[in-house]
């Protein structure tokens, strides 16, 4: 199985922000809802939802409030351990190894890899 065999499409995109409330109640104006409330390591996060398009909100310091500040863009797969192995031999710079969350029903598995422009891109299963 290849890569065309094995995404799925885009799950969702990673945005860092500085006040939690304040961003749920801007996508919220838009027309989003949430889809997930949770926390991770005591951050709070939300996945918001319109339509087929998921935002994963959470509060952090870190890369908010600049420019350019999405932290990753995360693809679904359906076999992560395949998706780690393909992005293994193609000489992907793995930035984190498979980590598993307990998000969602049965929760996710992930890995981040490097762009060619340093950004971050996840590949993520939904358990």
């Amino acid at each position: 199985m290849g890569w065309s065999e094995n995404v799925n499409g885009l799950q969702h995109i990673g945005i860092p922000t500085e006040n939690i409330k304040a961003a749920v109640e801007f996508y919220q104006k838009l027309g989003f809802q949430t889809a997930l409330q949770t926390e991770n390591e005591g951050i709070q996060v939300y996945f918001m939802r319109f339509g087929n398009l998921t935002l994963e909100i959470y509060e952090t310091d870190r890369q908010a409030g600049c420019d350019g500040a999405i932290n990753h863009i995360a693809i679904d797969v359906k076999d992560i351990e395949k998706a780690f192995a393909d992005a293994v031999k193609d000489g992907m710079k793995i930035l984190e190894e498979i980590t598993y969350l307990p998000y969602w029903a049965h929760g996710i598995k992930y890995f981040i890899v490097e762009g060619p422009s340093r950004e971050r891109v996840e590949f993520a299963q939904y358990l």
